[in-house]
């Protein structure tokens, strides 16, 4: 026998992700035509939806997602960094390097999870809540990667000094995770081998997403 579900919720998650994909914004009818239900409906959903904070009108009347969904997003993180926080372990302890979990917040990579290696004499302290540009430093270039907005044929990305001078960065795109945009990398001051490396932070991304399958 099947679950029952609640229709009108259903409804506003329909909502809720056809704004999500519509960053240009769309119409009440528009919006209406997309999930195939009725304006007087689609307008009581959008309704209660502004009152949560999670859907907004700009200054044409076109609605967009609201801030509020950044709240349910932050939620999220420790849930996150409770999942990922194994495989990160195992990474920075095999490779001597530290291993962090980036999510796309905008524009920026926002580190949300740093383990650092607990044998080595030294290594890069990363700090959790870090930014920079999604452009810049492999954690943000794999995010890119896995949108396919960058081009890495191996699966990772390589960037030497573009946030620490003197610092190597890998990392890769956690895959297949419906909307999240993520990625696992390493960072360190020392040499190391990237035929090696590269694979076991490819290996490490791909370990998240089942873990949050």
């Amino acid at each position: 026998m099947a679950a029952e579900t609640s229709q009108t919720l259903d409804r506003g998650l329909r909502v809720l992700h056809t704004l999500a994909a519509s960053p240009q914004g769309l119409t009440v009818t528009a919006l209406a035509a997309e999930i195939g239900v009725n304006r007087t409906v689609v307008y009581r959903l959008v309704t209660t939806l502004e009152q949560h904070g999670l859907a907004r009108r700009d200054s044409h009347g076109r609605l967009h997602v609201g801030l509020g969904v950044l709240a349910l997003a932050r939620g999220l993180q420790p849930v996150l960094r409770e999942l990922a926080g194994p495989v990160l372990r195992a990474l920075a302890e095999r490779v001597g390097c530290t291993a962090h979990l980036t999510l796309a917040d905008g524009g920026e990579a926002l580190a949300i999870a740093v383990v650092e290696p607990t044998w080595t004499d030294y290594h890069v302290a990363y700090r959790v809540g870090a930014r920079h540009r999604l452009e810049q430093g492999a954690a943000g270039k794999a995010i890119l990667l896995g949108r396919g907005e960058w081009q890495a044929p191996a699966g990772y990305v390589e960037t030497v000094g573009e946030i620490q001078s003197g610092a190597r960065g890998v990392a890769a795109p956690v895959p297949g995770v419906e909307g999240l945009e993520a990625s696992v990398g390493i960072v360190s001051l020392a040499d190391f081998d990237i035929v090696e490396v590269g694979p076991l932070v490819v290996a490490a991304a791909a370990d998240v997403a089942h873990r949050l399958a």
